[in-house]
């Protein structure tokens, strides 16, 4: 076997190269069963590298591979250096890091560091003894007084996932913080000793040919020394949103720094041009503070998931409250801020839309309505390829997968985050109460969207897996969208990412490096997203034209005349003064370079 440090080159020495990357998200448990077991696993992530590559891909992303008691599906990792058992053995990861390389795809691992399992070494140790070495490894707190004397946790925090964030341990009679599940303990960073040992950690994965890690939570690292209490925001709530104490803290950037210094830096020399990082930002969406984070001046991270582009839809006071209904306004002023800030703080951004803690952006921002999904799906394809950044799409993105159908029930859903939030809505209502308000939102948003098994042919279980019976529900349309119904087919969605991501390659100083420029909706039309991108030399410029609506839409063309189509699904002339009528969800670009 070839060894892992020596296949991928380094790139063409211009630019770094995880800004030209097209990384593609794998959740393992769903990706391919290669055993028959019902279960995703890393030999069937190596079974199929060669569709990930010839997609255009360039760096796979796998969400956790880690040892874990999978209460959060691998994000509460019980030991960093071995593999949860049903997906293969460290033997299999190294061979699936080898293969990737003598693909020239490069390989992301999910660092998960903000918490870990309670199964975890570390913290069986911390709550054996309040005098344990690991004590302060955690956050541990003595009870509170509630006012007829009862036991209260030590603030009114609530957890990510509901209830309070404070966990009451009978054995050591204190508290520790999990700011997700109670099996999800938070690790106190400003301990230097668990620092250590988690930088160890991460180089434990890079000698073995990583090439980056996404890090999961990453600005929840640094908490406010004193723990206060939240303000109270919702005076319903029995716990309150901590954000403001527990996001992007006092230490956050100290930490960040000593990790790039300690760890990242010492690879960039690893003869694959270096190793990249990027950062989930949870509650920070202000260009100011995203900037602190990436501006290369910082010599912090690549780049940030700010998590605003999958929060369009949200409810005011909760992902599944009373939802905002897309609008395409949301999206230019979304794409036009990151755009636009990056280049002002010498930053790189993400470009995203789905990943596994949301619905598929089809279902969502597009339709997955028979009359126009696949025209929707290319559609989004254009919005996400032409764009400024490092390019990331979801596993089953490229055939135009879609979110569950609205005839599942609650019992087809098994994320922890949508379960729980449904039993606290019935308990409110009581039993037999009409839960179909929380079921549609669910059915938008629901974490489980983004982990559908991957749809690979019409054969049962779309060819995920031969096992009776797979670990999660196979969305009912696989016999219709799958890989191998639309392999070799000019006209289907997957040909469509496979041409759009070859342009990307082609034209990278325009999209991947170019300047973005909106056009004004006044010019566009309401449900029309309009928006130039210019080459670095200034020689080159494109015109993006997306219709987010069911109809047509029409574009004026002063001040295009004559450019020619770069992409698009359907056929097209030369932009005329005449402008050109968008088909329901069509997505079209021009350039000047063509005629």
């Amino acid at each position: 076997m070839p060894s892992a440090t020596t296949m991928v080159a380094p790139g063409d020495g211009a630019d770094p190269w995880w800004k030209d990357a097209v990384v593609y998200q794998i959740y393992p448990a769903s990706f391919r069963d290669s055993n028959g077991d019902g279960l995703g696993d890393i030999a069937g992530i190596t079974s199929r590298l060669d569709h990930i590559r010839d997609l255009g891909a360039t760096a796979i992303w796998l969400s956790p591979i880690f040892a874990s008691p999978q209460k959060d599906m691998g994000y509460d990792v019980s030991d960093y250096r071995a593999i949860h058992p049903p997906y293969g053995s460290l033997a299999d990861a190294e061979t699936l890091i080898q293969e990737c390389h003598a693909r020239g795809l490069r390989v992301l691992l999910d660092l998960v560091v903000n918490h870990t399992s309670d199964q975890h070494a570390w913290f069986r140790e911390s709550r054996a003894s309040r005098d344990s070495p690991k004590r302060d490894w955690y956050f541990w707190r003595d009870a509170r007084e509630g006012p007829n004397g009862e036991r209260r946790p030590p603030n009114n925090w609530a957890s990510i996932f509901g209830g309070s964030a404070w966990t009451w341990d009978e054995g050591s009679q204190q508290y520790y913080l999990s700011l997700f599940l109670p099996s999800q303990p938070d690790l106190n960073w400003a301990n230097a000793d668990m620092r250590d040992e988690a930088y160890a950690d991460m180089e434990f994965w890079f000698d073995r040919g990583a090439d980056g890690f996404r890090i999961d939570s990453m600005n929840l690292m640094s908490k406010h020394p004193d723990l206060p209490d939240a303000a109270v925001t919702d005076p319903d709530a029995e716990y309150q949103s901590g954000a403001e104490w527990f996001a992007s803290g006092p230490r956050m950037h100290e930490y960040l720094q000593e990790m790039r210094a300690r760890v990242f830096d010492k690879y960039a020399d690893n003869g694959r041009g270096g190793v990249m990082t990027v950062g989930e930002l949870g509650f920070t969406k202000d260009e100011a503070s995203v900037a602190s984070y990436v501006a290369a001046a910082r010599h912090e991270l690549n780049m940030v998931f700010t998590g605003d582009i999958v929060d369009m839809d949200f409810g005011a006071a909760h992902k599944y409250g009373d939802g905002r209904p897309f609008r395409v306004e949301t999206l230019r002023n979304i794409t036009s801020l990151w755009q636009g800030a990056m280049p002002r703080c010498d930053g790189w951004n993400a470009v995203y839309m789905d990943n596994h803690d949301s619905g598929r952006s089809l279902s969502r921002y597009g339709s997955d309505d028979p009359r126009f999904r696949a025209r929707a799906a290319k559609m989004l394809a254009t919005y996400l390829t032409t764009l400024s950044g490092t390019l990331f799409l979801l596993q089953g993105q490229e055939i135009g997968m879609a979110n569950a159908p609205a005839s599942w029930g609650i019992e087809d859903y098994i994320d922890v985050e949508a379960g729980n939030y449904y039993k606290s809505v019935l308990a409110q209502r009581g039993e037999g109460a009409d839960m179909s308000d929380v079921l549609a939102q669910m059915r938008l948003k629901a974490r489980d969207n983004g982990r559908l098994p991957m749809q690979w042919t019409a054969e049962r279980h779309g060819g995920f897996t031969d096992a009776d019976k797979p670990w999660m529900r196979v969305n009912d349309d696989y016999p219709e969208w799958n890989v191998a119904a639309q392999e070799g087919k000019p006209d289907s969605v997957l040909a469509y990412w496979r041409e759009a991501l070859a342009v990307r390659k082609r034209e990278r100083d325009v999209f991947v490096h170019g300047l973005y420029e909106m056009l004004p909706a006044e010019r566009s039309g309401e449900d029309v997203f309009a928006y130039t991108m210019t080459s670095r030399d200034g020689a080159k410029k494109a015109l993006v034209l997306l219709n987010f609506s069911d109809g047509e839409r029409a574009f004026a063309g002063q001040g295009f005349e004559g450019w020619g189509k770069v992409m698009g699904a359907e056929a097209r002339e030369p932009l005329t003064d005449k402008g050109v009528t968008l088909k329901p969800y069509e997505g079209v670009v021009y350039g000047n370079w063509l005629s």
